[in-house]
């Protein structure tokens, strides 16, 4: 496994590692570009970027990255079938309005999808729940109730399930704990869902090819 100074983004590094050199890939909530500038540096890939805040937009324009303004809940929609090797959905997830509708659409862009997202299942915010009477706040997670743009959270077994209600294959799941991967752990899915903080999944349609 690729090895990185910035253990915070030890995800990166494994979405590099799972892209094909030369793909075409799409990043949804691509933020500053960290990743689409990792990905065409590192694999060749043909890499565009859809993220939400002007902000975001401005820095990755600026560092020569193709991307463009656009809500995922409402902007999938004039992105091509199949025009996409894979497509990424990064720490995005749980800020969007109706996930189910965001992954379908990501399912008919590109064969493959790789999601992230806080798993909210994590022991430390149940525990912080059940002793404040309050809703957790995390590194991950650092909103108060009433500011936060997190508004769907959703746990590593209720991902699974979506997979399972949409009827699409799950390739690989990699739970991380404190940052760091620990790929051992997606072999005993309840485990994982309790000790994980951070949740990453690979998704495939059927028709497409076995990692």
């Amino acid at each position: 496994m690729i090895k990185s100074a910035d253990a915070k983004r030890l995800d990166l590094e494994i979405i590099a590692e799972l892209t094909p050199e030369g793909a075409r890939v799409l990043d949804v909530g691509c933020g500053e570009g960290e990743l689409l500038e990792l990905l065409t540096q590192r694999r060749n890939a043909r890499a565009h970027g859809m993220e939400i805040s002007q902000a975001g937009v401005n820095a990755s324009v600026a560092r020569g990255l193709s991307v463009v303004q656009g809500d995922a809940d409402r902007d999938l929609a004039f992105y091509p079938d199949d025009g996409f090797d894979l497509v990424v959905l990064s720490r995005t997830i749980q800020a969007t309005r109706n996930p189910r509708h965001v992954v379908e659409a990501l399912l008919r862009i590109g064969k493959r999808v790789i999601v992230s997202f806080p798993n909210f299942a994590h022991w430390r915010l149940s525990l912080s729940l059940f002793t404040t009477g309050r809703m957790p706040r995390t590194q991950a997670l650092p909103y108060a109730w009433y500011d936060t743009p997190n508004i769907h959270q959703c746990t590593l077994k209720d991902f699974l399930d979506l997979a399972r209600d949409l009827n699409v294959r799950v390739d690989r799941v990699v739970p991380f704990i404190d940052g760091e991967p620990k790929p051992g752990l997606a072999n005993a899915p309840w485990v994982a869902n309790v000790l994980a903080d951070e949740v990453l999944i690979v998704i495939s349609r059927n028709d497409a090819p076995q990692l």
